[in-house]
């Protein structure tokens, strides 16, 4: 049998695509099945030509599809046809806290990804913001599980819709990027199930993803993607994936363990090809019969079935679309919920651009572009609307704009030369109606392969704020990162502090609509800000990064789950987000329905949110749940549950929560399962971890 590209069939059945893939299988030589599970170019396996089997085609990353590369070179070609929007980093996502929102990016990114002939997103990245330290942490969303599980879904949905297959990554604690290959990590079981698996499962079981990427690191002692109690016993068996399951890049290292275990594609950027694990070492153990011919034939039964799934031999398969309108108006939308507003003690924002007849930028990330860095996740852009030039596009010509960059991250520059740029943004910060410095880190230190050494903000920047408030103290700071800083120099004396990520193609154009309070910010932070590096649980309890092995003995005590605890004090906490409009909570209401045996209960809770300013606004209603009397050490407080309201001047919402037993318990490690234990509870509802507003004890 021979898949006809010109004339495609109608799949009726899922027994008519089983029947057609034994029928190509029974046709393939041990040669083709080899090409087809393992790389052939960077993101690519090896087609079979003359059964019409096209190569399989897969893309990093979150923020959009990453260029074509030369098969013999590794290097990228750089055609005009690579370049594509940018797309917001995870943690911008995560930090609309908006689940439709999630959805909808994900279809714009699937959009750009079909768009481009790929069959596989390598996203989105769901590893928990273990330290702020890690690099890669702006390609992840939160330190929080249910958070992240309830975004990655929607993300997956909207990916998926699109006949393209989302890849769900790094399974499992792949939390630090130095030592990465190496590392062995130690978790306990609670620890496992309670934090760095939730997300995980959530992917498989309610959004469906179509693929995994196995990590990097080991786990217990195995490489990731050769562990049969990850990939087998828990990924296969317990939570009923039937997907394909990608090796990272360079993370298989033993062809029979990665058999057995069961990864499904061996991918690498080398271009020695016939070397891979999956590659002539397998062809040489398939023919000794040290490995059985039908473990291959079971990874190509999940590829063709994968590809089936995708419309790939079929003419109605969805074409994408990239650089289109519809994408760029997507992406302004994400970008406009994800600015999280930190600190307007004085009310200076918005800025009102009628009383403005002169307004100066400073700082590098003003007028720097971001979309070309950061490793896996780096594309070519289309274009990208820097703060700089969207307060421009804003203001239009009737403002005086004038721009500094007040310090420079070019590594030859000396003490003098950056003297020099603080000295000329002092002197302009001092003759202007409005001053607004964006600084922050850049993708030198948000980036793959790398972890930074500490919080503090590079290219002498706490000094040169510290600066420019004595002599403007109402400048507005914006914070562009992906991850925490320290903020401690100077956060007393600021009154205006905006959190801005790597927001895309648009986010400039979101980031002056907020300023000027065209846009209401309703971004609330994933993460905990620390006031200092030793502040984090990592830091407390040890260890981090580790040598050859790394323990995580802080627990299930991650990021606001220790802070708040152990009442450690953050500079911002999590799930903060201030508004231009103010909220009151009312009338908390619950009702319980509680198992007869004891065994359970669910819990219906009802609150009412009033906006008692004079614009309108979104704010994320936030629900955590105290166990009173556990048998274990729980947090003080965990989230199970959000929803984001919009609401006008002088209405008033209900939102109601749907609260199940497995909300109330905790994995048992004695039980090697979830545990409820009966007994009091309290309902905490806020509008972040440390401003709750209501409580109820049920």
């Amino acid at each position: 049998m021979t898949i006809s590209k010109n004339k495609p069939e109608k799949l009726i059945t899922i027994e008519a695509v089983l029947k057609k893939i034994e029928e190509l299988l029974s046709q393939l030589t041990l040669d083709e099945k080899i090409g087809m599970i393992h790389s052939d170019n960077v993101y690519n396996n090896k087609g079979v030509d003359r059964l019409g089997i096209p190569a399989f085609y897969m893309s990093d990353g979150p923020t959009g599809v990453r260029m074509e590369y030369d098969r013999e070179t590794i290097q990228n070609i750089g055609n005009s046809n690579e370049t594509v929007l940018s797309l917001p980093c995870s943690t911008a996502v995560a930090a609309t806290w908006n689940t439709e929102l999630a959805y909808l990016h994900g279809k714009t990114l699937g959009s750009e990804v079909r768009g481009r002939g790929k069959d596989v997103s390598l996203s989105p990245g769901i590893n928990i913001h273990r330290t702020p330290l890690c690099g890669r942490n702006f390609e992840y969303q939160s330190e929080d599980p249910y958070l992240v599980s309830k975004m990655a879904v929607g993300i997956i949905k909207g990916l998926q819709d699109n006949d393209i297959a989302s890849c769900v990554k790094h399974f499992v604690a792949n939390n630090q990027e130095v030592n990465r290959f190496s590392v062995n990590v130690e978790i306990d079981d609670r620890t496992l199930h309670e934090i760095y698996m939730p997300a995980f499962k959530a992917a498989i079981v309610e959004g469906n993803s179509y693929s995994i990427m196995g990590a990097y690191n080991k786990f217990r002692g195995e490489y990731c993607c050769q562990s049969k109690y990850l990939l087998k016993d828990v990924l296969r068996d317990e939570w009923g994936f039937d997907g394909v399951i990608i090796s990272d890049w360079g993370a298989v290292h033993d062809t029979k363990k990665a058999i057995d275990a069961g990864t499904d594609f061996d991918m690498d950027i080398r271009n020695t090809y016939d070397d891979f694990y999956f590659a002539n070492p397998l062809k040489a153990m398939v023919e000794a019969g040290e490995i059985d011919e039908e473990n291959v034939n079971e990874r190509i039964r999940r590829i063709l079935k994968l590809m089936f799934k995708l419309k790939i031999f079929d003419k109605t398969r969805n074409k994408g679309a990239y650089n289109s309108r519809t994408n760029s108006e997507a992406i302004l939308e994400v970008a406009r919920e994800s600015i999280v507003l930190l600190k307007n003690d004085k009310q200076i924002l918005p800025l009102s651009e009628e009383k403005i007849k002169k307004i100066v930028v400073i700082g590098e990330n003003a007028d720097r572009l971001h979309a070309f860095g950061g490793g896996s996740s780096e594309v070519r852009a289309l274009y990208e609307i820097t703060p700089l030039l969207g307060i421009n596009m804003y203001l239009g010509g009737n403002t005086e704009i004038v721009y500094s960059p007040g310090y420079t991250s070019d590594k030859g520059a000396d003490a003098e030369q950056q003297k020099v740029l603080s000295d000329k943004a002092c002197e302009l910060a001092a003759n202007c109606d409005a001053c607004i410095y964006v600084g922050g880190l850049n993708h030198d230190f948000d980036t793959e392969a790398y972890d930074r050494n500490d919080l503090k903000l590079p290219y002498g920047q706490d000094e040169l704020i510290q600066k420019l408030l004595k002599i403007n103290p109402n400048m507005v700071i914006v914070n562009m990162s992906g991850s925490p800083v320290e903020m401690g120099e100077w956060i007393n004396e600021a009154h205006a502090v905006v959190q801005y990520w790597y927001s895309g193609s648009e986010g400039g154009t979101a980031l002056a609509e907020v300023i000027f309070g065209a846009v209401n910010p309703s971004g609330k932070l994933t993460t905990t800000f620390p006031k200092r590096l030793e502040d984090t649980p990592v830091y407390h309890f040890g260890e981090y990064p580790g040598d050859e092995n790394v323990t995580y003995n802080e627990g299930v005590f991650v990021g606001y789950r220790y802070y708040d605890t152990y009442m450690v004090e953050p500079e911002f906490c999590f799930g903060h987000g201030l508004s231009y409009t103010d909220f009151e909570y009312n009338d908390i209401e619950t009702k319980v329905t509680r198992q007869t045996d004891g065994k359970g209960m669910a819990a219906d809770i009802l609150v009412t949110v009033t906006n008692e300013g004079k614009v309108a606004g979104a704010d994320v209603v936030q629900l955590y749940i105290t166990d009173k009397e556990s048998s274990v050490d729980r947090p003080l407080q965990e989230l199970k549950g959000f929803r984001k309201v919009r609401i006008d001047p002088g209405e008033t919402k209900t939102v109601k929560f749907t609260l199940k037993t497995e909300d109330f318990s905790f994995y048992s490690m004695e039980d090697s399962g979830w545990k409820f234990e009966d007994g009091k509870f309290v309902v905490s509802i806020g509008r972040s971890s440390r401003d709750i507003r209501l409580k109820a004890e049920i």
